[in-house]
C-alpha cells in the first residue's frame, strides 16, 4: 500500500488525521456523485429497473468486503440508530434479562437499548475498562467476558472503541455469547473499511455501520448485516421495495404479504438513492481494491514511530495487540497541558478529535509518516 492522498480532495496545508469524525471523500466518488446528480435531472431516463439494480450491487460489494456469504442478508440503512432500532426491535427481551454494553460507548448503540430494557423490565450493565492503565485493554476485554451470564440477553457493542481505538476481541466474545444464547449487535462504524472483519468468522447477529467514516462514502447512508436469526423479524418501517415483486410497478396495489428473502425487510425507504447509493458502492469498491489488511498496516507502518516517542514522553496509548492501528487514543501525562496543546494543533491545522478523557488520532491511506511527525512535534 502507497501513500494515496492524491486520490482525495485534501488541501495541502491541513493535515488530517480525524477520519474517526468523518472521512475526505475519494475524488472518484465524488465525481459518481455529480454525475448522479445530473441524473436525476433527467427522469425520463430513469427506469423502473434502476431502482433495483444499483442497491443489489451496494449489497453485494459491502457483503463481500465483510465477507458475507450471502449479500441477502445485507441491507441498507440511512443511519447507525436506524440499523440498530431494527436489530432490538426483533431481539427477545424479558424481565430480568441483561443487555451488556461497554463504557462510553457511542450513544446510537445505547439508547435503544435503554428504551428497550424500560419497556420490558431488563437491565443495561456497563463493563467499565480498568482504572489502571497497566494491561488495561486485556483486562477489559476479559471483564466483557466473565459479565456474560445466562442472564445476557444481548450485548452491543463495537469492534474498536469509537474513542480510543481500544480492539475487542469479538471471537472470543461471541463464543461466550452463543453459550448462554444472547445475540451479538456490533457497530462497525469505526472499523469496518479499515480494519479486517468477516462475518463467516466472528458470526455476529448482526454488523451495522455507518458509511461516511471508514467506508468513505456520503453522509446518510449506510450498510447493515442481519443474520439469518433475522429473517422472520419486524422491522421498523414498511417499504414497498421491500416486498415480493415490487419490481412490477403495474401490480403495486396488489399488496402483498411476503417480503423479499432475508434481510430485505430491513432496507430505508428509497434505498435506491439516486445520488448517495452510486457513491457508496464507488467507495466500497475501492476499499476492496486496497483491502482492509492492507489499509491496517499501512496505518500502523507509518504511525509506529510517533507512537513510541509519545509514550517515551508519557503519554499512554494501549499496547498495540490491543487496539486499532488505524484509530487510537492518546492518554496526556500531567506534565502535558491539555489547552496548550489545543492551541497548537488548530494554529498548526492538524485536524484530531478529543473524546473522553483521549486524544483521538485517526489516519487513513491519505496520510503518511510526516504527519505524524507533524502532530508530535506539537507535543514539545
Amino acid at each position: 500500500m502507497q501513500h494515496q492522498k492524491h486520490l482525495f480532495d485534501l488541501s495541502d496545508n491541513i493535515t488530517y488525521l480525524n477520519g474517526a469524525y468523518m472521512a475526505p471523500q475519494l475524488k472518484s466518488v465524488t465525481e459518481v456523485g455529480l454525475a448522479s446528480v445530473i441524473q436525476k435531472a433527467k427522469p425520463n431516463e430513469i427506469m423502473p429497473q434502476d431502482f433495483f439494480t444499483q442497491r443489489e450491487i451496494l449489497k453485494q460489494r459491502f457483503a463481500t468486503l465483510i465477507d458475507a456469504p450471502d449479500y441477502r442478508n445485507i441491507a441498507i440503512i440511512p443511519s447507525v440508530s436506524y440499523g440498530i432500532a431494527n436489530a432490538a426491535n426483533n431481539v427477545p427481551i424479558n424481565p430480568g434479562d441483561e443487555i451488556i454494553v461497554v463504557d462510553e460507548q457511542f450513544p446510537s448503540n445505547v439508547y435503544v437499548w435503554q428504551e428497550v430494557a424500560n419497556r420490558h423490565g431488563a437491565s443495561i450493565t456497563v463493563i467499565k475498562p480498568p482504572k489502571d492503565f497497566k494491561d488495561r485493554g486485556a483486562i477489559w476485554n476479559q471483564n466483557i467476558i466473565n459479565a456474560i451470564t445466562k442472564k445476557t440477553a444481548v450485548v452491543a457493542m463495537s469492534h474498536v472503541h469509537w474513542a480510543d481505538g481500544t480492539l475487542f476481541d469479538l471471537k472470543a466474545i461471541r463464543a461466550k455469547t452463543k453459550a448462554v444464547h444472547a445475540f451479538l449487535i456490533i457497530d462497525g462504524t469505526q472499523s469496518v473499511g479499515a480494519l479486517p472483519f468477516s462475518v463467516s468468522e466472528i458470526k455476529p447477529d448482526a454488523l451495522i455501520c455507518a458509511g461516511y467514516k471508514w467506508l468513505l462514502g456520503p453522509y446518510s447512508t449506510g450498510v447493515a448485516y442481519y443474520s439469518d436469526a433475522f429473517n422472520e423479524g419486524t422491522p421498523i418501517e414498511h417499504n414497498w421495495m421491500n416486498r415480493y415483486n415490487s419490481e412490477d410497478f403495474t401490480r403495486l396495489t396488489q399488496y402483498e404479504d411476503r417480503y423479499k428473502e432475508k434481510a430485505a425487510r430491513y432496507s430505508v425507504g428509497e434505498s435506491s438513492n439516486f445520488v448517495l447509493t452510486p457513491m457508496l458502492i464507488k467507495a466500497i469498491e475501492q476499499l476492496i481494491e486496497w483491502s482492509p489488511e492492507a489499509i491496517q498496516q499501512y496505518c500502523k507502518t507509518i504511525s509506529t514511530t510517533a507512537i513510541q516517542q509519545l509514550r517515551d514522553l508519557g503519554c499512554f496509548i494501549e499496547e498495540d495487540h490491543h487496539r486499532a492501528h488505524h484509530l487510537f487514543g492518546i492518554y496526556l501525562p500531567d506534565h502535558i497541558d491539555l489547552e496548550k496543546l489545543s492551541a497548537k494543533l488548530k494554529k498548526e491545522n492538524i485536524f484530531i478529535s478529543f473524546r473522553g478523557n483521549a486524544i483521538r488520532v485517526s489516519s487513513n491511506v491519505y496520510n503518511s509518516e510526516t504527519d505524524f511527525n507533524r502532530l508530535l512535534a506539537q507535543f514539545n
